[in-house]
């Protein structure tokens, strides 16, 4: 079952074995030496970044997330690759950086990626060695206490941080947090509620991804849509026992995978059609 409805089943067939065969296509040519050893580290974090694109269409798709879960850890090489090209090339051609991807939490690019990495490794239970490769590729402890807390409930030896680095719209899910568990449910349903709209930035502070899917600036005929999902969400639900029950069945909430045998959080998009057609008509 389609579970992101934005896209029909055309565009995910597509989109995702596009996906597929460009990765492949990719991780080969990383085997061969490089035309352009500078532009290497770039060229595999690339890749990294679209290897999180495709597990997100195909949770989108319907696909099932233990198959989904098995490509976390080529998403770890490839990122790990990056940061060692990376480390080379800068030290032997004194540069500051090789890449256009600020490394730095409080950049909010790099927050949400980290943020999706562990709440997904959290909600597929990776294993321990993955865990600890991904932690090492995050840092950061100390910095921003909603993270820090979401990790610590895997790695209680994580360093809490005192400050929220980006306010909008985190300080929503920090709030569900420490609110008493009778209230826990709604304040999540309002953290999810805006959390889309609540990331509309101007300029560089804008999620990369956030235009996709924009009939106006960035159609589904660019093919770059892979969802909009709240993987925040679903790493609170996971790490703290909240109630999510009043997200399901969300356009953002990715409830499905906290519940990988079924069934499914989202609403079939002919049952979707049915109900508005009954709005309709008044009844």
């Amino acid at each position: 079952m389609i579970r992101d409805s934005l896209g029909g089943e055309g565009y995910w067939d597509k989109w995702t074995k596009h996906s597929e065969e460009s990765i492949t296509k990719n991780l080969e040519q990383i085997k061969t030496p490089p035309g352009n050893p500078i532009y290497r580290p770039q060229f595999v974090w690339d890749t990294s970044r679209d290897i999180l694109r495709l597990i997100l269409r195909r949770y989108s798709q319907g696909d099932s997330v233990f198959e989904i879960g098995q490509l976390f850890p080529q998403l770890l090489d490839t990122w790990e690759l990056s940061n060692d090209l990376a480390d080379g090339v800068c030290a032997e051609h004194n540069l500051k950086t090789c890449r256009d991807w600020v490394f730095d939490l409080s950049d909010l690019n790099h927050y949400i990626w980290c943020f999706w990495l562990v709440g997904l490794a959290l909600v597929l239970h990776i294993p321990d060695d993955q865990w600890n490769r991904l932690l090492a590729l995050v840092g950061g402890g100390g910095n921003d206490i909603l993270l820090d807390r979401i990790i610590a409930s895997r790695q209680p030896s994580r360093v809490i941080g005192d400050v929220l680095l980006h306010q909008k719209p985190y300080a929503r899910l920090l709030k569900t947090l420490d609110a008493p568990k009778e209230q826990q449910a709604l304040l999540l349903q309002a953290f999810v509620d805006s959390w889309y709209p609540e990331l509309n930035r101007r300029g560089k502070q804008q999620p990369w991804w956030y235009q996709y899917g924009d009939p106006e600036k960035h159609p589904l005929e660019k093919g770059s849509y892979f969802g909009r999902w709240c993987i925040e969400a679903v790493a609170a639900v996971e790490a703290f026992e909240l109630d999510d029950s009043q997200c399901l069945g969300h356009p953002h909430y990715p409830g499905d995978l906290l519940r990988p045998n079924g069934p499914s959080t989202h609403t079939p998009q002919l049952e979707k059609k049915t109900k508005s057609w009954l709005r309709f008509f008044g009844i």
